[in-house]
């Protein structure tokens, strides 16, 4: 039954993003693509084996989250397709691997369980791919931020992968660790914490947040890691303490930074006025400004706005680019989708009959929430602009693969609860 629900869903998706690719071509263009059919069979095709895959392999996991994915993962495709035709066969490519790295994921893993006898070996591949762009030679520094590695004539994100791997470690560490951490054996003034030895992990995490925002000029990983773990740390001691030191700590560390590294001035700054510096340094958030006010309620229409005078709109500000041209409509359904989208992953986590798998599939969730929730934020000067990706939206081989990874640990988890029941 989850699976014909997935399946329609799948072809609903499919429609929606076809629609909206022939209306961005006659916005742009006035004519229809002469790839239309190619591209629908691509689409469908491509689904179509990440569906037949997920019905043989985890035919009980959850039949929504493979639709979302497919949906986001289709518009950001289309609007990329209409800002960037190289791009667009490039991120195509990105596609079918991103769908290679979901069946290899779930014919790989068959119990996540497995996955908590090598905690440290997680942490150990973590440690080492978050630091991996700092290595002469192999470090690339790209529009000011050193995440990138390239080996030979390949370039990626390590730290894409490394936040799903951390993940894994940390949903072990806290299994194990999660009685002694929930102990409250020392008064803080109105907070009561547990003993100071076991703040290590924190201290741990922190100093690897601020070496991230530090070293790797590298602000939106920076507070994903580091919320990623408080999170994760908060739902297996159920201890709101953690959450106000650990908010104190990285406001700390960040008030530090803001005073000694002028990179992290310069986005503080431009987050609490860009327009100062129109021209220049806030240049890109008051074109992102325009075009969502642009935009308005219904968008200028598919193909019919201005959205490539935004730097880095394919990757950083594609939000705005949908807010322009479709509108509070259009950008308000692809919160709605990822709302949808964490509501899942969060049911899964409470169905989970173990604590890993608990944990697992709420840290996962969380990266998928808080990502987006940072560059969304970012976008509309909620919080400072970051260079993270919008997960399955954004232009970027590196973030789509590593989604379509932690998509498939999700449906793993919910397939192994739902069979257990």
């Amino acid at each position: 039954m989850r699976r014909n629900t997935e399946l329609g869903l799948i072809l609903l998706g499919a429609l929606i993003t076809s629609s909206l690719y022939v209306l961005a071509s006659l916005g742009s263009t006035a004519s229809i693509p002469v790839d239309i059919v190619p591209f629908l069979v691509v689409v469908l095709g491509l689904l179509g084996v990440a569906h037949v895959v997920t019905r043989r392999l985890a035919p009980a996991a959850d039949g929504m989250l493979l639709p979302l994915a497919g949906l986001l993962n289709g518009i950001g495709y289309v609007f990329i397709a209409r800002l960037n035709e190289d791009l667009a066969a490039l991120q195509a490519t990105w596609v079918a691997v991103g769908i290679g790295a979901y069946v290899g994921t779930l014919v790989v893993v068959r119990r996540t369980r497995d996955l908590e006898r090598y905690r440290y070996t997680f942490m150990l591949v973590g440690i080492v791919l978050l630091l991996l762009p700092l290595v002469p030679g192999i470090g690339r520094t790209v529009q000011g931020a050193r995440i990138w590695v390239g080996i030979g004539p390949i370039s990626f994100q390590p730290g894409e992968f490394a936040k799903i791997i951390l993940a894994i470690f940390f949903a072990s560490y806290l299994v194990e660790k999660r009685e002694l951490l929930s102990m409250a054996t020392h008064r803080f003034g109105p907070l009561m914490l547990p003993d100071l030895k076991h703040f290590g992990p924190v201290l741990l995490a922190w100093g690897a947040s601020l070496l991230v925002m530090t070293a790797q000029r590298d602000l939106g990983s920076s507070l994903l890691f580091f919320s990623l773990f408080v999170v994760m740390l908060w739902i297996a001691t159920e201890r709101a303490s953690y959450m106000a030191v650990s908010a104190a700590l990285f406001s700390m560390g960040a008030f530090v930074a803001w005073h000694l590294f002028a990179h992290v001035r310069v986005r503080t700054g431009i987050w609490i006025d860009p327009w100062t510096d129109i021209s220049g340094q806030g240049f890109q958030v008051v074109q992102a400004t325009f075009a969502l006010a642009w935009g308005g309620i219904a968008g200028t229409g598919p193909g019919l706005g201005n959205p490539d005078r935004i730097p880095a709109v394919t990757t950083d500000f594609i939000f705005a680019a949908i807010g322009e041209e479709l509108g509070l409509l259009g950008a308000t359904a692809v919160l709605a989708a990822f709302l949808l989208m964490v509501g899942a992953g969060l049911r899964i986590a409470m169905r989970a009959d173990t604590p890993f798998d608990k944990l697992l599939a709420a840290g996962l969730t969380g990266i998928l929430g808080l990502q987006s929730f940072i560059i969304i934020g970012g976008v509309i000067r909620l919080v400072p602009l970051t260079g993270i990706t919008l997960p399955f939206v954004s232009y970027g081989g590196s973030s789509l693969v590593a989604n379509y990874v932690l998509l498939a640990l999700l449906m793993r988890i919910s397939d192994a609860t739902t069979v257990t029941r």
